[in-house]
């Protein structure tokens, strides 16, 4: 059997030929102008998914970096607060110790006693400072108001006690126990006991406006008021050193994320991008395959019968 190539099939079959040089072409001009090898999933799709899922792995690391930057904002900030507290404390400490002088009348100490109220308040202050976002540095496990509250009976926490933690891969504190801080220091008289800074600012202030005292009894409380002062400082500076604690951590949390998230970068680049100098090469081929064809396009199309017969 014999077959017969007619001129129709031949221009046919060029103009088929030129179509997918030229979309070939087109498909690495693309990927040129794209920088991309894998620009849809169809292009390749194992690619594609490898490159799907460091993408998400990137989401995921830029997600805890935030909520990090979240976390070392608030420690940082209630790391501070317990310096304020610190030194506060220790101006408390100051005029406690000068209320011991035996030549000092009541009415002195009465007004050392309103100098250690009003330091007092301050802490109070420092023990409701927010974050400047709605949080409160020492609201436990959440608060939509001052966690410590001012009563007739002493200063309350109305919040949850414990802390409050990202929702990330690696947990870091949003905020601080404000109870334990306040409310709840080791008492150093009583072991398993636990003692609040505002109590003892408060009997310490009593005690120094109660009038008619004799020196003996001003000093075994001075005595008393200087060890539980130092008590709830050392406990105020173990949370201080926590929240130094949580910062370094979230350093390490840090470097962690970042490289985790540059490795899936250097994955999605693997799986997508375009070798460029490759690419150029290809490109070159295709051109050159592409002009081939035009050139064989228009030898089949100087072959009709009819171009003879002129």
């Amino acid at each position: 059997m014999s077959f017969r190539i007619t001129t129709a099939n031949a221009f046919d079959a060029s103009v088929r030929n030129l179509q997918r040089r030229q979309q070939e072409m087109t498909e690495a001009q693309e990927q040129l102008t794209s920088g991309k090898r894998v620009r849809r999933s169809s292009d390749d799709p194992a690619a594609a998914a490898r490159a799907e899922r460091a993408m998400a792995a990137v989401s995921r690391a830029e997600a805890d970096q935030r909520a990090l930057e979240t976390s070392r904002s608030a420690m940082q900030l209630a790391e501070s607060a317990l310096g304020n507290a610190g030194e506060l404390m220790q101006q408390v400490r100051e005029r406690v110790m000068e209320a011991g002088n035996g030549s000092y009348t009541d009415a002195e100490r009465s007004s050392l006693a309103e100098a250690i109220r009003s330091l007092r308040n301050d802490l109070l202050t420092v023990a409701n400072r927010s974050d400047g976002g709605g949080r409160y540095l020492f609201g436990g496990q959440g608060a939509d108001r001052p966690p410590l509250v001012d009563g007739i009976g002493g200063v309350g926490y109305v919040a949850a006690p414990g802390e409050l933690y990202t929702a990330s891969g690696e947990a870091t504190p949003l905020t601080a126990d404000g109870r334990a801080v306040w409310l709840q220091a080791p008492d150093p008289a009583t072991p398993g006991a636990t003692m609040s800074v505002f109590d003892v600012l408060d009997r310490i202030v009593g005690e120094l406006t109660t009038p008619g005292r004799d020196t003996a009894v001003i000093a075994q409380g001075v005595r008393d008021g200087l060890g539980d002062i130092d008590a709830l400082s050392e406990n105020l500076s173990r949370w201080r050193s926590r929240t130094g604690e949580s910062l370094r951590r979230a350093d390490d949390i840090e470097q962690r994320l970042a490289q985790g998230k540059l490795d899936a970068q250097e994955e999605r680049s693997r799986s997508e991008d375009l070798d460029m100098v490759a690419a150029i090469s290809e490109f070159k081929a295709r051109q050159s395959g592409y002009d081939a064809a035009l050139q064989s396009y228009s030898i089949v199309q100087r072959m009709s019968l009819f171009d003879y017969l002129r």
